[in-house]
């Protein structure tokens, strides 16, 4: 059909820019990895972390010990919980152990994956400079993992 009458260039400019900040914002969120994000679209199989000293948290001394602390996250099925469990020593971890008992079949595969890999990411940094973002291909497991160590950083701080 052919129209006879154009939309006005100010609405057709409008539209684009309301466009382009929706998108934006949706990008935003995309990459947050919090304890209320899913494991949906982490498919990579691939082991790699990353560690982000700036990860909001207070710099400070830590009392050496075992601590453990839950944290939880949303997928596309439930919310998850794990349980992270971590050995300090002048401010270092010097092991990590995480469980969970997974709800749905795919999220026992992205914890499997993550537990294997989390141990390498973890062991032998400073307590404040952990905040992992990815690790074994699981992206949300992490989101449950760092609110965990926000936990332990709090118990544990002298």
């Amino acid at each position: 059909m052919i129209r006879t009458t154009a939309v006005p260039r100010p609405i057709r400019i409008g539209a684009a820019a309301a466009s382009v900040a929706g998108l934006a914002l949706l990008a935003g969120c995309a990459g947050q990895t919090t304890s209320g994000s899913t494991d949906a679209g982490t498919s990579s199989q691939n082991p790699s972390a990353s560690t982000d000293a700036g990860s909001g948290a207070s710099t400070g001394t830590y009392k050496d010990g075992t601590y453990t602390a839950n944290g939880t996250y949303q997928t596309p099925e439930s919310v998850e919980e794990i349980s992270v469990t971590l050995t300090l020593a002048d401010g270092t971890v010097t092991d990590v152990e995480v469980t969970g008992e997974p709800k749905a079949r795919e999220t026992r595969q992205y914890q499997g994956d993550f537990i294997g890999g989390i141990q390498d990411e973890v062991v032998g940094k400073k307590l404040d400079d952990i905040s992992v973002d990815k690790v074994g291909g699981s992206s949300l497991t992490s989101g449950g993992f760092n609110a965990a160590v926000k936990e332990i950083r709090t118990e544990a701080a002298s």
